[in-house]
Parts: structure tokens; C-alpha cells; sequence
């Protein structure tokens, strides 16, 4: 990957908040209208999101870098489950290791946050700052550099992810999941990566949004369908 790529696709991960596997395991309500299109803020946003973040989601929905939205696959799970894996991405990282795939490593800093970091010296930090039915909304700070001896760039990340419910019976529910996506970063070496890039950019943030709702979708379906495994993929590390 070429360095200008790898700032965007970092830039674009450490707003997310994972950097997704890349190769699959072995072997109904209706999106909120606040959600809106990634070109333009949620209209609602702010009633959803807690006081305390306000004004720094906003910020970056408002005057994003780049934005972009991407639907997953539908997902069948229970409804506990599907939850349970928002909650704890860092089991997510872990279950995926343990099938073999190549992840990221996932932090559980406590308190509802979450820490992703590579060799290069990015570091980011995540939680959730709101909810609403079928969803919630990410918010992530921290730095990432294209090589060790790039200069590291500022990044915030706001990332609103929906799951309405297709189908439900006994628990167990279709799932069609959907993010948006709306990273903002003042550093003018995240511009020129972007103006370096031109017109693929684009495609490279909605790419690395469906990879987001694979990176949980993917162990959803993996777990409902081998749920002896369950505990095996998602328990602590040992």
C-alpha cells in the first residue's frame, strides 16, 4: 500500500475504531430518520448524543474531512448476542484471531472505552456517546501515521451505526446493519493525503464503513450458527 493510501485507510480505521479481518472464518425497525445521509448532519443528532460529547460530534458531523455511509449484509443472531458484540469489539478482535484471521488487537480500557494502536505509533480511543433504538453512536479520538517516521495526524471520528430489526421471532432476529461514517481532521497532511488520492477516496471510506459492520456481522452469523464455539471465540483472554 502506498503511504498517501495508508493515511486515509488509517484515518478512516482509527475513526471506525477497528481495522476489519480480511478473509472470512473458517467452515426490524426502521433506521432512525435523525441518521440522515452522510453528506449532511443528522438532524436529531444532538437529542442523541450524551451533553458532554456535543459539541465535539457535532463539530466533526458538521465539517467532516470525508464522510460516507455503507449498508452490511443482513445478519441473523440473537438480539442479546448482536447487542452484547457492539458492547465489546475487543472480543469481536479476538474471536477473529482465534479462528485464525488476521485482526487488530483491541483495548478494554474500562469505563466504555476502547483503545486501538499499530507499529507505526497511531493510537486512537473510542466509546459510545449515544443510543437510540437499534443502534448507537461512536465517537473516537488520537493520532495515526502512515510510517514510523511520519508526523502523527490529529483525527476525531463519529461513527453512527444502526441495525434495524428485518425479522424477529424467539429472540433470534435478520439484521440490516448501516453506518455513517464522518472523520475530521485539521492537520493539513490528512487534506493533501485526500487530494493525493482524488476521486478513489470516496470508495475507499464507504469500503472501509462496510468492513466495520463485517467485522461484527461476520462473527455474529459465524456464532449463531456454531454457538458451541460461543464461549471458546468470545470469552476473556486467557
Amino acid at each position: 500500500m502506498q503511504p498517501v493510501n495508508r493515511v486515509l485507510s488509517a484515518f478512516l480505521a482509527s475513526a471506525l475504531g477497528v481495522a476489519t479481518a480480511h478473509a472470512a472464518p473458517p467452515g426490524a425497525a426502521p433506521a432512525p430518520a435523525e441518521a440522515g445521509a452522510a453528506s449532511g448532519p443528522p438532524r436529531a443528532l444532538e437529542d442523541v448524543v450524551r451533553p458532554e460529547f456535543r459539541d465535539a460530534v457535532m463539530k466533526c458531523v458538521r465539517n467532516p474531512t470525508i464522510a460516507t455511509r455503507a449498508k452490511g449484509e443482513d445478519v441473523v443472531c440473537t438480539v442479546a448476542l448482536y447487542e452484547w458484540l457492539y458492547e465489546h469489539p475487543d472480543r469481536v478482535a479476538l474471536a477473529w484471531q482465534r479462528l485464525k484471521v488476521p485482526s487488530i488487537t483491541i483495548t478494554d480500557l474500562g469505563n466504555g472505552k476502547f483503545a486501538w494502536g499499530d507499529e507505526f505509533g497511531s493510537e486512537v480511543v473510542w466509546q459510545t456517546v449515544g443510543t437510540f433504538p437499534d443502534g448507537r453512536v461512536w465517537y473516537a479520538t488520537g493520532k495515526v501515521k502512515a510510517t514510523k517516521l511520519a508526523p502523527p495526524i490529529p483525527v476525531q471520528g463519529v461513527i453512527v451505526v444502526s441495525h434495524p430489526r428485518k425479522v424477529e421471532k424467539d429472540g433470534v432476529a435478520m439484521f440490516a446493519p448501516a453506518a455513517q461514517a464522518y472523520m475530521h481532521s485539521d492537520s493539513r497532511a490528512a487534506n493533501l493525503a485526500l487530494r493525493a488520492i482524488g476521486p478513489t477516496a470516496p470508495k475507499i471510506a464507504e469500503d472501509a464503513a462496510e468492513q466495520l459492520l463485517d467485522f461484527f456481522g461476520v462473527i455474529a452469523n459465524y456464532v449463531q450458527k456454531h454457538p458451541r464455539r460461543a464461549e471458546e471465540l468470545l470469552g476473556p483472554p486467557k
